[in-house]
């Protein structure tokens, strides 16, 4: 092979390559479930990965419950952006009519965090605030 093939050759491989990245978003920081277990932990807030509901129990990175003296939240984790957006799917689909699920529903990168009622501003902040990577 010439010296010219292989230049240009390079050169093409050079451009696919740098072609491929274009327009892809790269996923966010995956936040995982063992990280943030222990941080709630350390915040004394008491968490358990039993009896967690169906959709959470479903959550390809792990679900755990906190709980907070007047409220609790089910934290299911995704592998990925594209694997919470299922999550809240399923969770809005088999959501009573009556629930506004806005007010207990989030979604943060890989995780859906779902509340027994709407969360306080303090005890949103203290999950938000332990979720980690």
């Amino acid at each position: 092979m010439s010296t010219r093939c292989t230049s240009v050759g390079i050169a093409l491989l050079a451009g696919a390559l740098a072609l491929g990245g274009c327009g892809r978003e790269e996923e966010p920081r995956a936040y995982r479930l063992e990280p943030t277990r222990a941080c709630l932990a350390e915040t004394d807030v008491p968490v358990t990965t039993r009896n967690v509901d169906f959709v959470a129990s479903t959550a390809l990175g792990g679900a755990l419950k906190a709980k907070f003296p007047e409220n609790q939240v089910t934290i299911a984790f995704g592998r990925s952006g594209a694997d919470a957006e299922r999550t809240e799917r399923a969770y809005r689909n088999f959501a009573p009519k009556k629930l506004k699920i806005d007010d207990v529903l989030r979604r943060d990168a890989n995780v859906v965090l779902l509340w027994a009622v709407g969360p306080s501003e303090r005890d949103a902040e203290t999950v938000t605030d332990c979720l980690r990577s």
